[in-house]
């Protein structure tokens, strides 16, 4: 709680400073927002639901969920801050990201949606340098399956619980994840984020640090 309380010291600091700035430079601060995925997971089966918030860390402007539909071109997803898919077809599978009417643009995620029988269960948002992350490998069904799991198209480990677990994350565990369950299907491939370390905070404080500064 304590360490909590101090993170969250810090991200006021953060917000007071500037805005301190903007107004001592007569300056229009940019607008800064991020976009949120609902499971915190990139993948996921086909009927399931999603939903995609923009979440706008200070500025005035509105933002909205957009989707990229080739390498030059995206389009509108809805006109607010929010998208609720359900039920999750193939179709919906790409990259999302939030715009203000500014055409700044937030990060982005790349969601897969599949007709499979397997899925990897990986974090939407990065995770933080020296956190632990679970992955885990996942049927239809609940039952618990041995899983390979691969890192960037190299199998890197064999786990019997289905979940692999990454102690002390670094930036060399970043890169594009999947996994197999024999006599199953495989899963499929999507990018784990890694950011710069801030000790002790938690993951939603420090990415809203680490998107500002």
């Amino acid at each position: 709680m304590k360490v909590t309380s101090l993170c969250i010291i810090l991200l006021l600091n953060v917000l007071f400073l500037l805005r301190a700035q903007g107004q001592n430079n007569d300056v229009k601060k940019a607008d800064a927002a991020f976009i949120n995925v609902d499971p915190n997971r990139l993948q996921f089966f086909r009927y399931e639901s999603i939903s995609l918030n923009c979440v706008r860390i200070h500025g005035s402007s509105e933002w909205r969920v957009m989707k990229k539909i080739s390498s030059d071109a995206s389009r509108w997803e809805t006109s607010t801050g929010s998208l609720k898919i359900n039920p999750a077809l193939e179709s919906h599978s790409g990259e999302y990201f939030c715009e203000n009417g500014e055409g700044e643009r937030s990060n982005a995620v790349n969601i897969s949606v599949t007709a499979g029988e397997v899925i990897l269960d990986i974090p939407a948002l990065p995770v933080m340098e020296q956190q632990t992350v679970t992955l885990r490998c996942r049927k239809k069904t609940s039952a618990i399956s041995t899983a390979d799991f691969y890192k960037d198209r190299r199998l890197i480990k064999t786990e019997y619980t289905g979940n692999m677990t990454i102690p002390n994350v670094s930036l060399s565990s970043e890169g594009l994840y999947r996994c197999r369950i024999s006599g199953t299907g495989r899963s499929p491939e999507s990018r784990l984020s890694v950011k710069g370390e801030t000790k002790n905070c938690p993951t939603y404080t420090v990415y809203i640090l680490t998107f500002l500064l």
